[in-house]
């Protein structure tokens, strides 16, 4: 390359990196203002001109959302809900996805086609149909209630079908010669070869419970019963128009998942990665 194409290069380059900057500042300002505000006096918060940084640091907010409000429970719940979630979900889409991947029995192909036309229906639009059926169940206000709804993830049965087909044929003929059984099979050869898949999957179906809204917020009444998401909306009804105070309680709620985003990034990364392979 020429001096004069290494020149261009460079300063492209610079256009581009300077472009992501400014555009990551974008996204991360708000995130930044809301936990800036948190930190500041009510009277601060709502005046009508813009302070990157509060006179005075307080954290009275975060004490009374901790000691004045339910949020233990709220913690307890999302906690519960999304580890049971996470569990469940993963347990029976690698059984689901090793059956169909490695079993021969009548329905199978039907069954697989079912699971890939499910992408067609929108979560949305089942909610009045869970919404009765777990009335009916008398599962309202109950963690079963919240938990039930949330197993659905076609796409996880989908990334283990798809692990499970790669597997050279040879492991399992062995096992079979050995006189292993399906289970043995599954959870002493197929497991340990996608742990990283797995421990990917958990974690994003984690992230996706505890962030859920929609679902806990029909399916519970009770204010002790309520997840982080839902239960922070009961901080702007107890105490009216208190920005820094709803704003505390925000963060918090948030904290976890940013935390074990932090903490797990390139397996989450590469989970949200089989997952955007298999949508499109």
């Amino acid at each position: 390359m020429t001096a004069t194409g290494m020149q261009r290069a460079n300063f492209w380059g610079g256009v581009i990196t300077g472009l992501t900057l400014l555009f990551a500042l974008v996204w991360a300002f708000p995130l930044y203002w809301g936990i800036v505000s948190s930190l500041k006096p009510e009277d601060e918060v709502v005046r009508p001109f813009i302070e990157l940084w509060p006179d005075t640091l307080t954290f009275q907010h975060y004490v009374h959302a901790l000691t004045s409000t339910q949020i233990g429970a709220w913690y307890l719940n999302s906690v519960a809900v999304a580890v049971g979630v996470t569990v469940i979900t993963i347990l029976s889409s690698m059984l689901c996805g090793y059956a169909l991947s490695q079993l021969r029995f009548p329905g199978r192909n039907l069954l697989w086609w079912l699971i890939l036309a499910s992408f067609m229906v929108p979560t949305q639009a089942l909610i009045i149909n869970h919404f009765v059926l777990v009335s009916q169940l008398g599962l309202i206000n109950t963690w079963a209630g919240i938990m039930l709804p949330q197993l659905i993830h076609p796409v996880i049965i989908i990334v283990y079908k798809q692990f499970f087909d790669q597997v050279p044929k040879d492991f399992r003929e062995a096992a079979v010669m050995d006189n292993a059984g399906e289970f043995r099979i599954l959870f002493k050869i197929y497991l340990p070869m996608n742990w990283g898949v797995t421990t990917a999957l958990s974690i994003v179906t984690f992230i996706w419970t505890w962030n859920a809204f929609l679902w806990p917020f029909l399916s519970v009444t009770r204010t002790a019963m309520m997840t982080m998401p839902v239960g922070i909306t009961q901080v702007n009804d107890a105490f009216g128009v208190y920005y820094a105070r709803q704003l505390a309680a925000a963060v918090l709620a948030g904290l976890p998942v940013a935390v074990a985003y932090l903490l797990f990034q390139r397996k989450v990364t590469e989970a949200i990665t089989l997952s955007a392979g298999i949508k499109g």
